[in-house]
């Protein structure tokens, strides 16, 4: 469901003479706002000196879909009792996070990109509830899930309809309280909730399959009892569109989107490459970066 803001903006997007299906055209929207994004995040992490550049550009596409076409949240009302709720429990990508809020109309954006890990500065860098559209206190990895459950869980008793969404790092699955909340999702059939793992294949110490690998993950939340979509690009917004259109479908059951994505995704220099997870750009990479990403918008 895309708000009023949300979907005037993307309709601005759209060429005058675009000769595109309708479902076309926003795809493409979409893609040129995760890009615009991407610059943001590059911005942020330049001035800060700090953040989770790879993270971050790996998994801005899930969050652009989520947020500008899919959940049903508004800037104007944050604290909605019918709205959906969010978390992002690899909370190490705040910074792709807080660019997309301010970008929502939560705050200024510019505030987050020029105060971010600042002294005094509340975009700190993992996501907390003093920042406009934050759910939960996260990055002590493993526990959105659970907390997601919990959400789900009340919103299911209640009797409302808003759905709960939770992205989490496959290096995140190493921990076991992911297994306790999927369990118990499953267990509760909880249709409104809605995981997504953003499947980059890197983690701090190297590639995830040998720091320590999860296997099939698709195999284990179908186990739990989860309904299983599998999104070849991670980074494709249509794809994304799609897999999340089919999770609302599903009834009985809680869904999840297995996203395969590229760490460091629409930098040349970062992509794939474990340095990058968390890494301090100089000037001359700052102008590389920004001038493949602007490129990449025309």
């Amino acid at each position: 469901m895309i708000e009023t803001k949300a979907a005037k903006e993307i309709e601005a997007a759209k060429p005058e003479a675009a000769k595109e299906p309708e479902a076309a055209w926003e795809t493409a929207a979409l893609t040129r706002k995760s890009y615009e994004l991407r610059r943001d995040i590059i911005e942020m992490v330049y001035r800060s000196g700090a953040g989770h550049v790879g993270g971050d550009l790996s998994v801005i596409d899930i969050l652009t879909v989520l947020y500008y076409r899919v959940m049903n949240v508004s800037a104007e009302n944050p604290k909605d009792p019918g709205r959906d709720r969010f978390l992002l429990s690899k909370g190490h990508c705040a910074d792709a996070l807080y660019c997309v809020l301010g970008d929502r109309g939560y705050y200024e954006k510019q505030e987050a990109i020029e105060t971010f890990s600042q002294y005094g500065s509340r975009f700190i860098g993992h996501p907390n509830t003093d920042v406009p559209g934050i759910e939960l206190n996260s990055g002590s990895l493993g526990h959105g899930i659970s907390v997601g459950v919990g959400m789900a869980l009340a919103g299911k008793m209640s009797g409302q309809d808003y759905r709960t969404y939770v992205v989490c790092g496959d290096g995140e699955m190493a921990e076991g309280s992911n297994y306790e909340g999927m369990m118990a999702a499953g267990h509760y059939q909880l249709e409104n909730l809605c995981v997504t793992v953003d499947v980059n294949g890197l983690q701090i110490s190297g590639k995830t399959k040998d720091v320590l690998c999860s296997g099939d993950l698709g195999r284990k939340f179908a186990e739990f009892g989860f309904h299983v979509i599998e999104v070849e690009d991670g980074n494709d917004c249509g794809q994304l569109v799609r897999a999340y259109e089919e999770a609302k479908q599903v009834k009985g059951k809680p869904s999840v989107v297995i996203a395969h994505t590229v760490k460091g995704k629409g930098v040349s220099f970062m992509e794939n490459t474990v340095s990058w997870h968390h890494g301090v750009l100089n000037e001359e990479q700052y102008r590389k970066a920004v001038g493949e990403l602007e490129e990449a918008m025309k």
